[in-house]
């Protein structure tokens, strides 16, 4: 898979909303928020490559 960029749009309850930052798009990305690295919150910027979620 191609490392993509998401921000984190939105959290509600255990689920997380990303959206991607390194194409133009208005789509949302909705995720477990267990995949997600801890510390994650709105606002967080993600990058995502080799199925793993990581902190930039």
């Amino acid at each position: 898979m191609e490392p993509k960029d998401y921000i984190v749009s939105r959290i509600e309850g255990e689920y997380a909303y990303l959206k991607r930052t390194d194409i133009e798009s208005e789509e949302e990305l909705f995720i477990a928020m267990a995949l997600l690295p801890l510390g994650v919150d709105i606002g967080t910027k993600l990058h995502y490559e080799c199925m793993e979620y990581s902190i930039i």
